[in-house]
C-alpha cells in the first residue's frame, strides 16, 4: 500500500482574499475525533479507523462542516470524509489502480487513456479527502506533472499533435498557487494543436474562497474554451457562497459540469439523486456523469450493485427533463471511454 502524503497548504500570498482561502486551507479538520465532537455525535468514535486515517488522512475544510447536521450519524457529507473501519476490509475486486492510471502513464505526471486527450496529474494536494477516492493509493510523491516545471508534460503533449485538450486533475488542481497555475497554461499556450482545457475540482465546492479575484482572472484570459467538471455528491454541498462562487467561474467564461459518484447511504436515493441535479443546475452547473463506484481498496462499503443503480437512473429519467439527467457509467482499467452502465 502506497501511504498518501499529508497535502501541503498553498504558499503564502500578499492577496488577501487569497491569504483567506489559505487560512481555511491550513484550519481544515484532521483530527476525525474533533469532528465528531463537532458534530455531537461522539457515539460514532467507536467506529473510527486509525489505521484508515493514517494511510489516508481526514481532511475537511470547516467551510464544509457547517453544511453538515449536527446529531446526524446519517449525515451524507459527513459520510463522505469519515476514516471508518469498514475501510480496513479487504475485499475481492477491490485494487489500488482500481482505473488503470499505471499503464497509461506516459511521461512524468501525464496519463494518456483516451484518444485526443491528455491528463496531467498536477498535484497531489486535496483541500478534503473523500474515502471512496480511486486515487487514494496513487504515489504523488513520485508522480506530478508539475515536476522539473512542467517539462516532461509539455514536451509530452507538444509532441502528439493528436492531443487536443488537456485536463488539469490531481488531486485537485486548484490547490494550486494561481501563478503556478498561470505557468503552465503559458507553456500549453505556446502549443498550436490544443483546442481545449478542462478542469476536474472539488474546490469550488468544498472551499468557495478559492475562487478568488486572481483565478477568475486567470481563467478570462486563457486563450481555449475552459470546461471546469466539479464534484459535488449531494445537493447540501451547495450553498449561499458555493452559488456565488460558481456565479464567478461562469462570469469569467467556463462552462460548469458536475460528476458525481452513486454511493450507499449518501445519494443512493431517487430524492437524493433528483434533488442533486435540480440544485446544481439552480446554480449553473449541468449534470455530466453519475459514476458507479471505482472499485479502490476501502471504499467497497460504498458500493451500490448494478440493478440498483439502473433502477435509480431510470426513475431519475422518468422524473426529471433530459439535461438534467447524467449519464450512469464506470471507467475500467484499459477502456477507450466510460463505459456505460446498462
Amino acid at each position: 500500500m502506497i501511504p498518501a502524503p499529508q497535502a501541503s497548504p498553498p504558499p503564502a500570498s500578499t492577496s488577501s482574499s487569497t491569504a483567506g482561502w489559505q487560512r481555511q486551507w491550513r484550519d481544515a479538520v484532521r483530527d476525525p475525533r474533533e469532528l465528531l465532537a463537532m458534530l455531537g455525535l461522539h457515539a460514532l468514535a467507536g467506529r473510527i479507523s486509525d489505521a484508515a486515517a493514517a494511510q489516508f488522512p481526514m481532511r475537511v475544510p470547516r467551510a464544509f462542516v457547517a453544511r453538515m447536521q449536527p446529531g446526524d450519524p446519517d449525515d451524507p457529507l459527513l459520510r463522505q470524509v469519515l476514516p471508518l473501519d469498514e475501510e480496513e476490509r479487504l475485499v475481492p475486486g477491490f485494487s489500488f489502480d482500481a482505473v488503470g492510471d499505471g499503464p497509461a502513464r506516459t511521461a512524468h505526471g501525464v496519463l494518456q487513456k483516451y484518444r485526443g486527450r491528455a491528463l496531467l496529474v498536477a498535484t497531489g494536494s486535496c483541500a478534503v479527502h473523500c474515502r471512496y477516492c480511486f486515487r487514494r493509493h496513487f504515489d504523488y510523491a513520485a508522480d506530478t506533472a508539475a515536476a522539473g516545471g512542467w517539462a516532461g508534460a509539455i514536451a509530452r503533449i507538444a509532441e502528439d499533435p493528436g492531443i487536443e485538450e488537456v485536463l488539469l486533475s490531481g488531486g485537485d488542481p486548484l490547490s494550486l498557487a494561481t501563478p503556478k497555475l498561470a505557468e503552465l497554461t503559458d507553456a500549453l499556450a505556446a502549443i498550436p494543436h490544443l483546442r481545449r482545457l478542462r478542469l476536474h475540482t472539488r474546490l469550488p465546492i468544498v472551499l468557495p474562497d478559492r475562487v478568488d479575484d486572481g483565478l477568475v482572472a486567470w481563467i478570462a484570459s486563457l486563450p481555449w474554451p475552459v470546461t471546469i467538471v466539479l464534484h459535488a455528491n449531494h445537493a447540501r454541498e451547495f450553498d449561499a457562497s458555493v452559488d456565488a462562487a460558481l456565479a464567478r467561474l461562469r462570469g469569467a467564461g467556463a462552462m460548469l459540469l458536475n460528476q458525481a459518484v452513486l454511493l450507499r447511504g449518501v445519494n443512493d436515493s431517487l430524492d437524493a439523486l433528483a434533488d442533486l441535479s435540480e440544485r446544481g443546475h439552480a446554480a449553473g452547473v449541468l449534470p455530466y456523469y453519475l459514476h458507479q463506484l471505482d472499485r479502490v481498496q476501502g471504499a467497497a462499503h460504498f458500493e451500490v450493485d448494478d440493478a440498483t443503480a439502473l433502477a435509480l437512473h431510470r426513475a431519475l429519467g422518468a422524473r426529471l427533463s433530459g439535461y438534467l439527467v447524467p449519464r450512469l457509467v464506470r471507467e475500467l482499467p484499459g477502456d477507450t471511454g466510460k463505459r456505460p452502465v446498462a
